[in-house]
């Protein structure tokens, strides 16, 4: 209880420190909602979106799961997709994953993991099919670091291939799709240029035409 206490009391040191600073800003923040990006990230606690881009709470709209994937079952993650993009109005939908991700690591080392095998499960069929240019690299690290730019990548194409992104491009919608990558070790993003922001980047097997 202490532990929990301890959070509580920071709660509202935290509180008073940002009202003294910003006078009125959790009475604006209150009024409404306007983020700018969509942050589809790793549950990993080492990567809060927020903190490690600068921003404020309310500039960024926020899911996070294990190895940030969007799985096109996953309703949780579409639901938060199309809130931001249809009602929030985002224009920038990121996904960003980590380097040493465990639940990327977790889908090389074929070991059983109980329940989040199955979860993982896109991830060990990204390595499958880029299974030789991965065991061609010297360490376990660079196959875990590398499978995590290669995730980041297919989970952008899968946000890509949504319904909801086509029908907001097709409306004329100007919202941008980017793969990111964070390093833990130096604090610092990388742009893995992977970014989409229109129909012109959806391949024809995926696109869904009216």
């Amino acid at each position: 209880m202490d532990t929990l206490q301890t959070l509580l009391d920071n709660n509202r040191a935290w509180a008073t420190a940002t009202e003294r600073s910003r006078p009125g800003f959790f009475a604006t923040l209150a009024g409404q909602q306007a983020p700018r990006y969509l942050w589809i990230g790793c549950a990993d606690s080492r990567v809060p979106a927020n903190e490690i881009t600068g921003l404020l709470p309310g500039e960024m709209f926020v899911h996070r799961n294990v190895a940030n994937l969007v799985v096109p079952s996953d309703l949780n993650c579409l639901s938060v997709l199309q809130y931001a993009v249809d009602v929030l109005g985002v224009e920038h939908v990121i996904v960003c994953g980590h380097y040493g991700c465990g639940g990327v690591r977790a889908a090389l080392d074929n070991q059983p993991h109980g329940l989040i095998d199955n979860w993982i499960r896109p991830i060990k069929d990204v390595a499958y099919r880029n299974r030789a240019r991965l065991q061609a690299l010297a360490t376990d690290g660079d196959r875990c670091d590398r499978l995590c730019e290669l995730n980041v990548v297919e989970q952008v194409a899968s946000v890509v291939h949504t319904t909801i992104m086509q029908d907001a491009w097709r409306r004329g919608r100007a919202v941008a799709v980017h793969g990111w990558i964070y390093r833990i070790e130096d604090g610092l993003i990388h742009d893995l240029e992977v970014g989409v922001d229109s129909l012109a980047g959806v391949p024809d097997a995926y696109r869904v035409d009216e």
